[in-house]
């Protein structure tokens, strides 16, 4: 595909731990058979923060390249977005493209590098989005870039690629996309949301639900709903790995269209205000909250106080996660939903709630206050929130059983 390209000097984006694995490796085995020039760069911090963006982006720049690759989950797959953009446009200051308020959120205008995509996680579905996001320390939240004109040029879904994901991982990429989902499907609908500028440049890359991602949501609601619990009991259930890992760009194509709403709003200060957790089978060297577990966490809460309205679709999802809904009465959608969600989670032995992950109700203002600046995802909600309902839902997932 590079020399298809006519790529001359590329570079190759990883993290320090996929540098060691099959994945990187095929990779690497390629370049060479093909003469590819390329330089590697494997500093990537998994969960990026606004430093660690910015030194992948000064490589960026100094190595002048002509084409990028990212191999690994969302975290590198965002910091190579972000470098592509910045080193494409070298006089922009970094908060020229982060989202507004914590940003400009300027339109980008400057034309970008290809960048080829090979997911290793089956979760983020970051191969067909927009949309790069990282910690910003200073404020201890995290925001984002979301503008069309970062999307990959190519993502190349290989599920033998991640087979070396170990057990929770699997897990916590599946309830993103399970988020993406759920999220996108329920979200504000595009003919509601405002504002809705004329040209097409000032528009956000999150429209709103709309007939396109409710195609691509469902399906992979579906897909997550039949080989999510196969895919984290089974390392070696190929099948179901395969399946995981459609339904994170199935899901990436729905939610990078369409948007989430609460559950990655409040997800965003849940990992940036992460105190000593540390999860099981992450090799990393600081405390962190994965993206997956900081977005399902809520997941009860959010869809028993968002399902009225549009209850029809929150019904929908928990019969497509298994709910029985023969006898179900329309205004208990939300109820039915959270019911199923917590079910599906004891049943992957999640941590039960914030408690079990190091927060308690003292944490409750600081959670608030860090997910008010979330307006590019909190706005798609599709019932509007004050502080109060946030600290109510936050309050109500501090335990989930």
């Amino acid at each position: 595909d590079l020399q298809n390209l006519g790529a001359r000097k590329v570079c190759l984006m990883t993290d320090k731990n996929l540098s060691q694995l099959p994945p990187v490796n095929a990779v690497l085995d390629s370049l060479a058979r093909y003469g590819i020039n390329f330089q590697m760069y494997d500093n990537v911090r998994v969960e990026p923060t606004d430093q660690s963006f910015l030194d992948a982006i000064e490589f960026a720049k100094k190595g002048e390249f002509d084409a990028y690759v990212a191999v690994g989950g969302g975290s590198v797959i965002d910091t190579c977005k972000a470098a592509n953009l910045y080193a494409a446009s070298p006089a922009s200051d970094f908060l020229d493209y982060v989202n507004a308020p914590i940003g400009k959120g300027k339109p980008v205008t400057v034309p970008l590098k290809p960048l080829i995509a090979v997911p290793t996680t089956a979760g983020t579905g970051s191969e067909t989005t927009g949309v790069a996001i990282f910690d910003f320390k200073e404020l201890k939240v995290k925001t984002g870039i979301a503008s069309r004109a970062i999307k990959p040029t190519l993502g190349i879904i290989d599920p033998l690629h991640t087979l070396s994901m170990p057990e929770r991982i699997v897990a916590n990429s599946g309830f993103d996309v399970l988020c993406h989902a759920l999220e996108s499907y329920t979200a504000l609908p595009y003919n509601m949301r405002s504002p809705c500028p004329s040209n097409p440049i000032n528009r956000p890359a999150y429209q709103g639900s709309n007939p396109i991602s409710d195609v691509w949501a469902l399906h992979a609601l579906r897909i997550v709903a039949k080989y999510l619990k196969r895919a984290v009991r089974d390392p070696e259930d190929c099948e179901a790995r395969a399946n995981m890992h459609l339904a994170s760009a199935f899901a990436g194509i729905g939610f990078g269209n369409a948007g989430v709403h609460l559950c990655h709003g409040m997800s965003y200060p849940i990992s940036g205000l992460v105190k000593t957790y540390k999860p099981k089978d992450y090799n990393v060297d600081h405390s962190l909250v994965p993206h997956g577990l900081s977005v399902v966490l809520t997941s009860p809460a959010v869809f028993a106080f968002t399902a009225q309205v549009h209850p029809e679709r929150h019904l929908e999802a928990a019969e497509i996660l298994g709910a029985d809904i023969r006898t179900a009465r329309i205004k208990d959608a939300g109820f039915i939903l959270a019911d199923t969600l917590r079910k599906f989670l004891f049943d992957l032995n999640v941590d039960d709630g914030l408690a079990a992950i190091g927060y308690s109700k003292a944490d409750i203002p600081a959670l608030v206050k860090g997910t008010l600046p979330q307006e590019r995802v909190t706005k798609l909600s599709p019932r509007s929130q004050t502080e109060e309902d946030l600290s109510a839902l936050f309050e109500a997932s501090m335990k989930l059983y």
